[in-house]
Order: C-alpha cells, then structure tokens, then sequence
C-alpha cells in the first residue's frame, strides 16, 4: 500500500487537553479535602486529568513496569493528600509528578530496534537483491510492492466550511462510507476538528498493529514553498483514538508528525509493508545514486530505525536530439559538440573537482581574469534540483564548466534519470548558459544495512 506525503501548537494542546479531561476525576464523587479542593480549581483539575491519561497511557506501553508503577503512584498519592487544601502544594505535586510520568512514557514509546527489526533489514536486503536479478532498475519498488499490507484501507476527507469563500475545513459531520459506527463512534470521541484547521485533511483508516481494530493515519495539506504535506497517526484506543505523540504531552506541535513529504525540491515518498508480523511505514528518502529506505514504527515515536540503503550506478548519455528553449522544436546536436558533452559527462563519478584538501579549479584560470572564483565551480544552485557534478568540458579547445542536475534521483520506467547539463564560460561577457538534456539508466549496485537516526523535531 502507498501513500505519496503539522500540528499548531495551540491545537495540539487543545486536544490533549481535551482527551486528557475526558479520562479526569469525576468530581461528582469527590470524597475528601484533597479531591474537593482539586475539583474547586480548574487548574488543578486539568492537571489531574492530565496525571490520569498519561498514566494510563504509560501502564498500558509497559506492561512489565506495571506493578512498580502502582507502587510509586500509591506512594505520590499519600504524600499529594498531605498538602491538604494547599493549592500551591497540590499544583508542585502534580507538576513534578506529571514530568516524571511524561518523561517514563515517552521512554516507553520510543521505538526501539529489536532482534526481529534487524531479521527485517536482513529479509530486505536479500529481497531486493534477488529482485535485482530479474529487474535491476525496480528491484526495490518491486520488493515493497510485494511486501503491501492486506488490512482493508478507507479514506475519507475534511468537508469545507459553509460559504463560497471559506478556506477552513471541518471533520465529517456524518460517517463516511466504509466506516463503521465502532470507528465513528471512537473518531468523534477524539476531537479530530483540531487537525482539519492546519490545511486539507485526509483521513485513512488502516489497522497498523495487526489487532484487528483500524487505527488512522492523518494526511494534512500545509502547501508553503516546500508543497509540504505532514502525516500523523492515532491509535485505536477502546473507544477512542489516542495520538502516537500523546506521550509527548502538550508540547507535541510543529514538527511533531511521524513523516512529511515535500512535494518541492526533494522525492520522498511511503509505502506501507507488514513482513514477519510487523506493519513499517517504509520511508523513501531519495538522491543521486541512492534510495534511503526507513522503516518507522506507525505508532511509535522514532528515533533511531532501521535503514536500508540502496545504492545504484547509472549509464549516462547525451541525446543528439534535444529540445529547444520553447520546449515544442527540437535539434540535433553537432558531432563535435556531441562528442565534447559526452566526454565530460563520462567523468561524473571518476574525478572531484573543487573538492578534498587541495582545491583545484575545473578551468586554467588565465593571467587577465577578473574573478579567480568562477574557475573553481559553477556556481550557486536552486533547491529544487539536486546537483550532482561539476566537471569541465573542452569545446575548440576552450574550457567550459559543466554541471549536472537531477531531480534528486527521480526515476520512471519510460525515461529513466531525468537530467539536465548546464554548460557556461569562466569569465565570458556573456554570461548565458547553455542547457543539455541528459538521459540515464540505472541498475542496482549495492544494497546495506544500519541502524540510523531519523531526523525529526519531536526526537530531540
């Protein structure tokens, strides 16, 4: 199954806040000076709800723990009823208390790579290496294909507000189709406007720890220079669903998501896979040469995670047909032009130019030049495509800097790498560049393993 993809601080705080008073004191049983004064303050009140949640949320990820954690809580809850009536005291209890806690589920939570995790990039690793017999150019696409997960997938949508204008979005007011009254009645229970306010919102519905109950994966839209697109899940949780940053607490905000796709200036993407029992969100992050392959836990925070990282090597050419700046006419290429691109092409991957401990320039750099540094490199780039190479390139016997873009290894079975050669002149009035289409097929190369950190705010 593959998915091609923020929270407000305000609203994520809102809706722990939320979920948190639903789990609280019930204050209609209010039996002593303790639990009256509590209940006689809003702030202390939030504060016990939040203590409940997050200690049921931290019973529930460390079952082995459990009988130490009664123990210590009993023992918080005698030394909490000596404050009496004081506020102030109660509110100390309760902070110190509920930073522990916090602290203890997070731990719990963190997704930790175990003996079958590592079973999981092994069983990779060979797949996409034998797949790689039968198509080196797919192996992986193929072996992730293969490894879908079967669960039943719904999808549904935020609905836009009222009014010809309006920009806001709003969860469903009525159960989408595919989705039964369990699942409604536990979706409602959780607040789920808070996320529709961020930008358009997906719903999708997938059981991701194989108990048979559908947890759900929350697509937001947020656009911005970047065309970012922020995934989050929710774990079904009896009659409720219970955000994976729960153990984070209200400070799980910006940045906070299990994954972001940029739709911009990178080629990113997720398939979901279930292999030796275990659901990953295989996360493709990609460049020149490589796919880096993630494998993150759906309902857990990550932070360090198995990578698989697979690496190819390319056949380059430059076509003798290429298209014009109007991109609707074509020409072709002279034989001596063609064959002084091709050759500097062919020294991608061979030599570094502008790099190491001894900087050399790609050009001579001649007596009478102005500006030494524009033989050094072609100069600055643009963040939407990735460049791969400078390199120089002998045209009459004049030296050119060439450089090679791609957008960050973006690869199709119709045209392969597309790529693109900019060629200019060191030190020329004219200052124009000359761009070349290059075409590439890759095969696959090597294929490793490790344990790698995942880079995201909420892992700090």
């Amino acid at each position: 199954m593959y998915i091609k993809g923020r929270c407000i601080v305000s609203a994520c705080a809102a809706l722990f806040v939320q979920q948190a008073m639903a789990a609280g004191m019930d204050c209609t049983k209010a039996a002593n000076v303790v639990e009256n004064t509590i209940c006689a303050s809003k702030e202390l009140h939030e504060l016990d709800a939040q203590m409940g949640m997050v200690y049921r949320g931290l019973m529930k990820a460390s079952v082995q723990t459990q009988p130490e954690l009664k123990r210590s809580q009993r023992q918080w809850l005698d030394t909490r009823n000596e404050c009496a009536e004081d506020v102030s005291c109660l509110d100390q209890h309760y902070r110190e208390r509920l930073q522990l806690l916090q602290a203890a589920w997070k731990a719990a939570v963190v997704f930790k790579p175990n003996d079958i995790d590592k079973q999981v990039m092994d069983d990779l690793q060979q797949r996409i290496q034998a797949m790689s017999k039968k198509d080196p150019e797919f192996a992986l696409e193929r072996t992730l294909a293969s490894l879908s997960i079967k669960s039943p997938l719904t999808t549904f949508y935020a609905e836009s507000d009222d009014g010809q204008y309006s920009e806001k979005t709003h969860f469903p007011k009525s159960s989408p189709k595919g989705v039964t009254q369990s699942e409604w009645k536990a979706m409602q229970a959780s607040n789920l406007d808070a996320d529709t306010e961020l930008g358009q919102t997906t719903f999708n519905l997938l059981d991701l720890d194989g108990d048979g109950q559908r947890d759900l994966i929350v697509q937001t839209y947020t656009g911005g220079t970047g065309l970012f697109s922020f995934f989050e899940t929710y774990r079904r949780d009896g009659d409720r669903l219970t955000r994976r940053t729960a153990a984070l607490g209200q400070e799980s905000g910006i940045g906070s998501s299990l994954y972001s796709i940029s739709d911009r200036g990178a080629n990113q993407s997720v398939n979901w896979i279930s292999i030796r029992g275990k659901v990953y969100a295989a996360y493709r992050d990609s460049s020149y040469g490589v796919d880096n392959v993630y494998l993150l836990s759906p309902l857990q925070i990550n932070v360090e995670v198995p990578l698989v990282e697979v690496r190819y090597r390319y056949r380059l050419s430059i076509p003798r047909t290429q298209q014009k700046e109007d991109k609707k006419t074509t020409y072709t290429l002279k034989p001596g032009l063609h064959r002084a691109l091709a050759k500097g092409l062919a020294t991608i991957d061979k030599e570094s130019y502008g790099n190491g401990e001894e900087r050399k320039p790609i050009c001579p750099i001649p007596p009478s030049a102005n500006d030494s540094e524009e033989y050094y490199g072609y100069g600055a780039g643009y963040y939407v495509i990735e460049p791969v190479a400078d390199f120089p390139v002998i045209i009459a016997s004049e030296c050119f800097i060439a450089r090679m873009n791609n957008h960050y290894g973006d690869y199709s079975k119709k045209d392969g790498l597309y790529a693109q050669m900019t060629v200019r002149k060191p030190g020329s009035v004219d200052d124009r560049e000359r761009e070349y289409t290059v075409n590439g097929r890759r095969s696959l190369n090597d294929v490793t393993t490790s344990i790698a950190k995942f880079e995201t705010d909420e892992s700090n």
